[in-house]
C-alpha cells in the first residue's frame, strides 16, 4: 500500500515554503501519494511565483505542473492578496472548514498531516 502524506504549508516565509515544495516533490518521485495544501501566509506565495526570479517560482511550477497542489485557501489566498492568481493558475481552492481548507478530509482519507 501506498503510504499518503498531506503536507499543509502555512507559513509564508520563503525558506519554509521551498522545504514544503521540495519534500512534496521528493515524495512524489519516492512513490508516495503527496499532496501540497497552501494555507495562512503561505498563500502570498501563490501570486509572487509568478515572478521568474523568486528563488522558489522553478520548485513552485514543477509541484503544479505535477497537479501535486491539492488546494489553495480560499480565506488566507483572499487575505493575503493572491486568490485571483490562485484562480488564474486555476488552482482548486478550498474552504469547507470556516473558509479554509480542512484537515479531517485528508485524515478521513488515509492522509498522514505534515505542516510546514
Amino acid at each position: 500500500m501506498t503510504k499518503k502524506i498531506a503536507i499543509f504549508a502555512f507559513n509564508g516565509e520563503e525558506m519554509c515554503f521551498i522545504h514544503a515544495l521540495m519534500n512534496t516533490l521528493d515524495l512524489k518521485e519516492k512513490g508516495y501519494d503527496v499532496k501540497l495544501i497552501i494555507e495562512g501566509s503561505a498563500t502570498r506565495l501563490v501570486k509572487e511565483a509568478e515572478d521568474e526570479k523568486r528563488p522558489f517560482t522553478n520548485l513552485y511550477t514543477k509541484a503544479k505542473d505535477a497537479g501535486l497542489i491539492d488546494c489553495v485557501c480560499r480565506a488566507c489566498a483572499a487575505k493575503m492578496e493572491s486568490l485571483e492568481s490562485a484562480k488564474q493558475q486555476h488552482l482548486p481552492l478550498c474552504d469547507e472548514m470556516f473558509g479554509h481548507p480542512g484537515m479531517s478530509r485528508y485524515i478521513d482519507e488515509g492522509y498522514e498531516i505534515v505542516v510546514f
